[in-house]
């Protein structure tokens, strides 16, 4: 999407961090976008990067199937970043030495840093960082020095300034490595000479751009479900397009009390969009009713939801493009577009959809977070109060009831998740939470109501702290919240006679359930 001079082109060999050094490089306001280890040298000279970063990965350039990109990519004259597997694949490649470590290097390092190195201005000479790694430099390759070392790393940082070549063996992207933004600040303006000048003012302008071409003078549908995610989308296409934008919105049947009554009001008053409802709810309950496997649930709703916009389209006329609200970290979760990285589960909107469509997909927010889709929306003039909603699933309430997705299921999670939404308002901890909803648990246990036994459902409540979806901590609420939001749902909520607390971080476990 980006035309501007400066951008910053991630060559990704499977991180499960690579996302994050595109954020880092954004969030020094520098332009980055992702792409695969093995895109040819004509591809990436098409892009006109200003640098290159390799970033890190699971393999060891020892594996016999382990990723390479083209060596040209050292003869280009560009300024390249490796970190991690980067750097011992910039050694092997121009002739270094990396063998197996005899001890290996997971988790926090204290790292030496030698002050000649421009990657190192204005830092401590002593700074902790993370590594993560089994392979270590033997033998750094001709025109490199070392300049940083750890106790079991003697060359865990090493350059060629001639080249403007630099190589990191500790990951200085994640927060672990406190000045690991400085690191990453030093090579984009100290070594690639970029200014911190983009923004989403940029954004908006070069996404507009791609809209006009891409849709031209046709007609589109937005898959609109009242989250930040599609309704930036909208709005950002129908200032492009206009009223030949038209907004679907499908209560599947899988929404949050009282939720299509709100986005209706919502989206037709303040933000004016040209909206229609389409009530779907038997049809999606009547499909899902087949299966209780996640992944089978998430297929099936993709697949319904392009089922219906591919009728209400045959009423707006002739449509061809669909927009949606795909972000950066559902591409990167549901399949591996740029490296090999592992899919942790699909996304009804990027592997849900059919191999065969009648539109083609529009997806303008496909290469942001959440917290700059945020911000994105801000520039567009959205309310606040909508963009900072805590965000939710495209699947719905479907990936919330463990199991059997029925109607009764549905009703008793709604009444629990309204409940626990309005307490956690009600004690001013909304916006201290990332994240915040119940999950309906297919299991019974015994409990004794007004000395009655009883064998009734559990709720299990989920909160959680993050900053873009891609990690993630539970919530530490403050005791008497919980309390009270666990006796309400107990009482208020028929069926229900337990209520549970996850305290599972992202990783090992995903934000949702299913």
């Amino acid at each position: 999407m980006q035309t501007a001079t400066e951008k910053i082109l991630i060559l990704d060999f499977g991180s499960q961090y690579t996302q994050l050094i595109a954020r880092r490089v954004r969030e020094s306001k520098v332009y980055s976008e992702i792409v695969p280890f093995h895109l040819s040298l004509e591809e990436i000279r098409k892009h006109r990067p200003t640098a290159l970063i390799l970033s890190g990965g699971p393999s060891s350039v020892f594996n016999k199937n382990a990723p390479l990109c083209d060596p040209g990519v050292f003869d280009l004259g560009l300024p390249v970043l490796g970190i991690c597997y980067g750097m011992q694949l910039m050694t092997h490649v121009l002739g270094g030495v990396v063998a197996k470590s005899q001890k290996r290097e997971y988790g926090r390092a204290d790292l030496t840093l030698d002050h000649r190195s421009p990657l190192f201005k204005d830092l401590p000479k002593e700074v902790p960082v993370w590594m993560s790694h089994g392979d270590r430099i033997e033998k750094i390759p001709a025109g490199f020095r070392a300049i940083a070392k750890t106790g079991n790393s003697p060359t865990a940082a090493i350059q060629d300034p001639k080249r403007h070549f630099y190589a990191l063996q500790f990951h200085p992207e994640v927060v672990h490595t406190p000045n690991g933004l400085k690191v990453l600040q030093n090579f984009l303006y100290s070594i690639c000479d970029c200014k911190p000048a983009w923004d989403m003012g940029s954004f908006v302008h070069l996404a507009e751009e791609e809209i006009a071409q891409t849709i031209g003078k046709d007609k589109a549908l937005c898959a609109l479900s009242g989250g930040v995610d599609s309704s930036v989308a909208a709005v950002l296409v129908q200032r492009v397009i206009g009223k030949r934008l038209t907004c679907i919105f499908v209560d599947n049947g899988l929404l949050r009390k009282n939720e299509a009554q709100t986005v209706m009001s919502t989206f037709k008053k303040q933000l004016k969009l040209n909206i229609k409802k389409i009530d779907a709810s038997d049809l999606f309950l009547g499909k899902l009713a087949l299966t209780i496997q996640p992944e089978k649930k998430r297929k099936i709703i993709g697949r319904t939801f392009i089922s219906v916009f591919d009728e209400a389209a045959k009423n707006v006329g002739k449509v061809n493009f669909l927009v949606q609200g795909t972000l950066y970290p559902d591409v990167i979760e549901s399949v591996s577009v740029n490296g090999p990285s592992a899919t942790i589960k699909t996304h009804h909107n990027v592997g849900g959809l059919p191999k065969r469509m009648r539109m083609k997909v529009v997806e303008p927010l496909r290469t942001l977070f959440k917290d700059e889709v945020r911000r994105l929306g801000i520039e567009l003039g959205i309310p606040a109060e909508l963009l900072y909603r805590h965000p939710f699933p495209g699947p719905g309430l479907a990936v919330r009831v463990v199991g059997k997705v029925t109607p009764d299921r549905l009703d008793r999670l709604r009444e629990a998740d309204a409940i626990f939404d309005e307490e956690i308002r009600a004690a001013n901890l909304y916006d201290a939470i990332w994240q915040a909803f119940a999950v309906y648990l297919p299991i019974q246990s015994v409990g004794v109501m007004g000395d009655e036994r009883t064998y009734e459902n559990a709720i299990a409540l989920r909160a959680v702290t993050s900053q873009d979806g891609m990690t993630a901590d539970w919530y530490e609420f403050p005791h008497d919240v919980l309390k009270l939001i666990s006796n309400r749902i107990i009482n208020e909520v028929k069926g229900i006679n337990r209520v549970v607390y996850d305290v599972s971080s992202k990783p090992p476990s995903t934000i949702e359930w299913e």
